[in-house]
């Protein structure tokens, strides 16, 4: 079953009104296939939310880097998933490796706000992905099926739902996850995802990759079959690989993928 390709932006905590805004307006003007070929979205810092969501073309989406588990209260510094609707956002990041390691966001704690987040009709893109020892150690399945399992336990529609797996070990270690060993993953989940959750889920779910990516090794892992495209947040994608996206992808203008991952237009 064909699965559209997906490319994800984070900026995570990057940018100043006017940045963003000229990055908007480059968004805009760039040549891009149909979005029945590609979704595109782009996640800027909450603060940028409004204007980016009311100012970017309407065949590209947004999404928050993150929100709470429940509907609102004492919770200082928090952004509620109902917040996010009301201001017509509508995807969210959640279980992002830089909050699961800096904040200690557990399985189960992913797995609610992910629960919540669709319960009031947010797209979520889920990360899930294994450390450095973890996958030297041999238990790279063992942690990601249980990081996927602790969202399986608490949703039971998939449709809006994509898993980002990001080995956290490629991304600033020095080393390098081969398409080989990123396919090797995306299959054993959807393998997971088949007997856990259900056939028509593992066919239809999309898992893209959030590891390291550059020009050595875009256009490979994006022909990977179980690769169903990127979320981008490192400043190592390089103008090469986006030369090689868009040979993938056919019309993507260099400006349009240039300004999708934030870093290299800073």
């Amino acid at each position: 079953m064909a699965r559209k390709f997906f490319i994800g932006g984070n900026w995570k905590c990057n940018g100043t009104l006017e940045e963003v805004k000229k990055i908007v307006s480059m968004l805009n003007e760039a040549e891009i296939p149909s979005e029945n070929v590609v979704e595109v979205v782009v996640s800027p810092p909450f603060v940028f939310l409004p204007l980016v969501e009311s100012s970017l073309r309407p065949d590209f989406q947004v999404a928050a880097q993150n929100c709470w588990v429940r509907k609102g209260g004492a919770f200082t510094g928090e952004i509620s998933a109902e917040m996010l609707v009301n201001l017509g956002i509508p995807c969210v990041i959640l279980g992002h490796s830089e909050r699961r390691s800096l904040l200690n966001e557990s399985n189960e704690f992913v797995g609610d706000k992910v629960a919540h987040a669709l319960s009031v009709g947010l797209k979520v893109i889920a990360c899930i992905g294994e450390t450095l020892q973890q996958r030297e150690s041999g238990s790279t399945m063992a942690v990601v099926a249980a990081q996927t399992k602790a969202i399986a336990d608490k949703v039971s529609n998939w449709a809006n739902v994509v898993l980002a797996y990001e080995p956290v070990w490629a991304i600033g270690t020095g080393k390098v996850a081969t398409p080989g060993q990123a396919q090797e993953v995306h299959l054993e989940l959807r393998k997971w995802l088949h007997d856990s959750v259900g056939a028509e889920v593992a066919a239809t779910t999309r898992i893209i990759y959030g590891g390291s990516v550059n020009g050595a090794n875009c256009r490979e892992l994006a022909a990977q079959p179980d690769i169903d495209g990127f979320l981008v947040g490192g400043a190592s994608l390089k103008v090469a690989c986006l030369l090689s996206l868009m040979k993938r992808h056919h019309s993507f203008s260099l400006a349009f993928l240039f300004q999708i991952f934030w870093p290299l237009a800073r």
